[in-house]
């Protein structure tokens, strides 16, 4: 969908990089000489140099915006999302990083995009997540969203997480392994790739269930219908944690349990045009034509 003409925009920029502060500065001002106006995450305006842009955390700051731009790599983006999802707000991220597998725009072509936005020459992507349900006393406990994955995992080095797993409500077996990683097809290229996962196109709608260095026979990727619902839970007293698309949200104590899903929305993603996913694939791995 084509989108809507600008009046509020959130700027997202990465705490440490240099670039992403002169970027986000250089948006602002861009879009204040514009009668747009610009809110910053009160948590990140000082550090990123645009105090007076401060407009809350969370939901305060995201609510009422038309859009959110970010200015860094892939986690900044997925940061983003988090904040933006349940608002339906769309995210525009702009490649302050290394890999960019979400970010639309390379930092050179900024005022370009500024000018697109404004006029409102942009479309809007849906892209699938993950819709998490966490039973626990701890910080874990509540329900939660990811566009990448959510990842179960040991805590200490030489102890293995042991996870038991239904199916749909059925018993399918217990997990020994460094840990899980339920990925969404976006996911598909970060952590469950590095362990061995499949590379699924956006476009599709899945579930990625893959274990991290399982101590068992079974060791491949299953492939789940987006309405299938994968159950964990922990099985002994070997500390688990709880990461979704890079954020910790609490270790896991014996019982609990973690419920994935798909979304009952997708996220909101800007682009300038149709994406090549392959041809993006390719250049980040730097695949030969030959």
């Amino acid at each position: 969908m084509t989108g809507p003409l600008l009046e509020s925009v959130g700027l997202v920029a990465h705490r440490d990089r240099p670039e992403a502060h002169d970027l986000a500065a250089r948006a602002a001002k861009w879009l204040g000489d514009r009668g747009i106006v610009v809110r910053v995450p009160t948590a990140d305006a000082e550090a990123v140099g645009l105090g007076p842009f401060a407009g809350g955390d969370g939901d305060a700051f995201v609510r009422g915006l038309d859009l959110v731009i970010t200015l860094g790599g892939d986690g900044t983006m997925l940061r983003a999302v988090d904040m933006a999802y349940e608002h339906g707000v769309a995210v525009l991220g702009v490649n302050v990083g290394q890999m960019g597998y979400l970010t639309e725009v390379e930092p050179d072509d900024l005022d370009d995009a500024l000018e697109r936005l404004a006029g409102g020459d942009y479309e809007v992507a849906e892209r699938m997540v993950l819709e998490v349900d966490v039973v626990s006393s701890g910080p874990a406990g509540g329900r939660w969203w990811a566009l990448n994955e959510a990842v179960l995992e040991k805590v200490r080095t030489g102890r293995l997480a042991r996870l038991a797993v239904d199916i749909n409500g059925t018993y399918f077996t217990t997990y020994a392994a460094d840990g899980v990683i339920v990925a969404t097809p976006t996911g598909s290229t970060a952590y469950s790739f590095s362990a061995r996962g499949p590379i699924v196109s956006p476009r599709h709608r899945c579930l990625l269930l893959t274990p991290v260095s399982p101590h068992m026979l079974f060791d491949r990727s299953l492939v789940l219908d987006p309405e299938e619902e994968l159950r964990f839970r922990v099985e002994d007293a070997r500390s688990v944690v709880l990461t979704l698309d890079g954020m910790v949200r609490g270790e896991l104590s014996v019982g609990d349990s973690v419920t994935c899903s798909g979304g009952p929305r997708p996220a909101r993603i800007v682009t300038f045009g149709p994406r090549d996913f392959h041809q993006i694939l390719k250049a980040k791995f730097g695949l030969a034509d030959r």
